[in-house]
């Protein structure tokens, strides 16, 4: 075990090991991960929040100004949305709201040290889907959140921030989407925790 930690540390030591992209290269970089994703304020009254796991894929375009600036764009398939459940009469309900959106996140990318890179930008959305299921005593119900009335909001504006740990052309990204725009009339911002794995490759 020593002599594999050992073998393992003086591979990732080397500088062959991290993606070296020059100065005006382009690059493009397939990727897929899990959203970790909430709506802020308040689902129902007395209702408990929680996170909605979902999927996140897509591609990302990346242009090199210089060895340590580059500006990115994607268009990512994004599952957001909230997960909710509250007690009435006795009976425990719970509620998803599956709210999915392109993202397209347009990003600054500083590479502050060898194989890290900090990136922060904008990102609008166009929402996709706007589903909801309600389950109770194992029964459960599907539909639009759209036909109980509410008003989804088409379009999503978001601020992006992240770090991301390039290895040999391996992209492993965490980011913070912060919510800008509400989902519905009242209906909160959305805000995700991102976590995405990916491969970058030279054009």
């Amino acid at each position: 075990m020593r002599r594999l930690l050992i073998v393992i540390f003086a591979f990732l030591s080397t500088k062959n090991a991290f993606a070296q992209q020059e100065a005006g290269t382009f690059t493009i970089q397939p990727k897929v991960g899990l959203n970790v994703a909430s709506v802020t304020g308040t689902v129902d009254n007395g209702a408990n929040k929680g996170f909605r796991l979902g999927l996140a894929a897509g591609v990302e375009l990346e242009y090199k100004f210089t060895k340590t600036i580059g500006v990115s764009f994607g268009a990512l398939y994004s599952m957001q949305g909230v997960n909710a459940s509250t007690t009435l009469e006795g009976t425990k309900l719970t509620e998803t709201a599956r709210l999915d959106y392109i993202n397209i996140p347009i990003m600054l990318n500083g590479y502050v040290a060898e194989g890290v890179v900090l990136k922060f930008g904008i990102q609008p959305a166009f929402r996709v889907n706007d589903g909801y299921t309600m389950s109770a005593q194992g029964q459960s119900l599907n539909g639009k959140l759209s036909d109980l009335g509410f008003e989804i909001n088409s379009f999503d504006f978001s601020f992006p921030v992240g770090l991301s740990f390039e290895f040999s052309n391996v992209i492993l990204d965490a980011r913070y989407n912060i919510g800008i725009t509400e989902v519905s009339k009242g209906g909160g911002r959305n805000n995700v925790f991102q976590f995405t794995l990916g491969y970058k490759f030279k054009l």
